[in-house]
């Protein structure tokens, strides 16, 4: 039996720890001021497929990410912890992808590989914070969605069972297979690397990044390629790739910086604390 499992996963700037020099005069993100990470919640979403890999024989993961060669280190981060295989949807023609034009590529992908039981993705990414991509990503498939997953409980008969961590409290569903779950923040973190596969895998690459006169030495390890997919290798429509699918338009962006307006200072004393815990109470901060 056969499981085919999916991650969807990004490359993003580390918005996390953005400096002065983190935009652009045009408004734009300077990219090559951040750091490049694996989003965080799409860490989330591959330990839950691991987690399933484990537990049922003969399931396989997959991980398909987009972007340019670089992000083929996220494949490589997947490989590390346990992840079979991994694809990188690459080219100037899905340059300027908003959330639309996105979803619509990673979906031609995915179809592109056949059998797919189950795609699993980070809630949001952290440059764009829209949550749009995964549930878009099912509506173009026909796919039923879980969102806001917490963990993955089961699966068995043709259907998955999940808990979703939601602002109003937590709740478990169960539907059909194959199913697009979006995996929150509050999930299980993922696993580390392992120590052997990281080694096994280190020069795993893309066709892109390979020396010349490599071609031998990845004939004779297939296990170290990496897929690399541009537009013609897969069924789409120009219209609804890149700039020109992307019905999205950016009017301004400002960079707002918080800043304390008062602050106060206070001993350990009980009764400071106690009266602190009233004010915050009064002025409804809490409770």
């Amino acid at each position: 039996m056969s499981f085919n499992i999916v991650v969807l996963a990004k490359q993003v700037p580390d918005t996390r720890n953005v400096g002065k020099d983190a935009m652009k005069a045009d408004g734009t993100v300077n990219r090559a001021a951040l750091p490049a990470i694996f989003n965080p919640e799409d860490l989330n979403a591959l330990e839950q497929a691991l987690r399933l890999k484990e537990k049922i024989e003969g399931a396989t993961v997959t991980v398909l990410t987009m972007g340019p060669a670089r992000a083929a280190e996220i494949i490589r981060e997947s490989l590390y912890r346990g992840a079979d295989r991994g694809v990188v949807l690459s080219g100037r023609e899905f340059a300027g992808s908003d959330t639309l034009a996105t979803s619509y590529a990673l979906s031609c992908a995915i179809r592109k590989m056949g059998q797919v039981d189950l795609i699993v993705c980070g809630r949001q990414a952290i440059d764009g914070d829209t949550a749009q991509v995964g549930p878009q990503v099912a509506e173009k498939l026909g796919l039923p969605q879980i969102t806001y997953a917490e963990d993955i409980l089961d699966v068995a008969d043709g259907h998955i069972t999940v808990r979703r961590r939601l602002e109003r409290g937590v709740e478990v569903v169960r539907g059909p297979l194959p199913m697009l779950v979006t995996v929150n923040g509050s999930a299980a973190p993922c696993r580390p690397r392992h120590a052997k596969l990281t080694l096994k895998y280190k020069r795993a690459a893309i066709p892109s990044e390979r020396e010349a006169g490599q071609e031998a030495f990845y004939a004779d390890r297939p296990y170290l390629n990496i897929g690399e997919w541009g537009v013609a290798d897969i069924e789409h429509e120009d219209r609804w790739l890149g700039l020109s699918g992307s019905p999205t338009k950016v009017k301004q962006i400002e960079n707002v910086v918080f800043t304390a307006k008062e602050s106060k200072r206070l001993s350990p004393a009980d009764d400071e604390i106690e009266g602190l815990m009233k004010e915050l109470i009064a002025n409804h901060t809490i409770g």
